[in-house]
């Protein structure tokens, strides 16, 4: 595997503070790898703060207890990854593929915007918990 540049590691109650955390864990992190980029950092950043507040907006409850969020952020020589991760929460409705709603919706777009920033966007669900890995092919030299 390749070597890891740098890293930080989030979870906590999906609630709105946490988006907060995490974008400060990422100001951070690009502190540690100042070579990444400013249109790499911003457009990463973009997608990760997006899942997470989709995350912090959208998932339910699987049982009593509440959703949390979590968040590990990886760079790699050439390869920036995140997993956004909803524990304790029921599995996403409706469909999983990107797609732009008309002009008049006033949300749906979440999903084709992190595609649109990224390299690519997995979706894996294991033990009540929901996991987008979004990756970005960095130009980092």
């Amino acid at each position: 595997m390749t070597e890891v540049l740098a890293s930080r590691s989030f979870r906590g109650p999906a609630a709105g503070d946490a988006i907060e955390a995490v974008h400060n864990d990422l100001d951070s992190l690009w502190l540690d790898v100042p070579f990444v980029s400013d249109m790499d950092q911003m457009t990463f950043t973009t997608a990760v703060i997006e899942s997470a507040s989709n995350i912090v907006q959208h998932a339910q409850p699987a049982g009593p207890r509440d959703v949390e969020l979590g968040v590990e952020t990886v760079v790699r020589p050439h390869l920036l990854q995140a997993r956004v991760s909803a524990y304790n929460a029921k599995p996403p409705y409706g469909p999983l593929d990107a797609c732009i709603p008309g002009e008049d919706a006033e949300s749906g777009r979440g999903l084709a915007l992190i595609e649109a920033l990224v390299t690519t966007v997995t979706f894996e669900r294991q033990d009540g918990t929901n996991t987008w890995v979004l990756t970005r092919t960095s130009s980092q030299d």
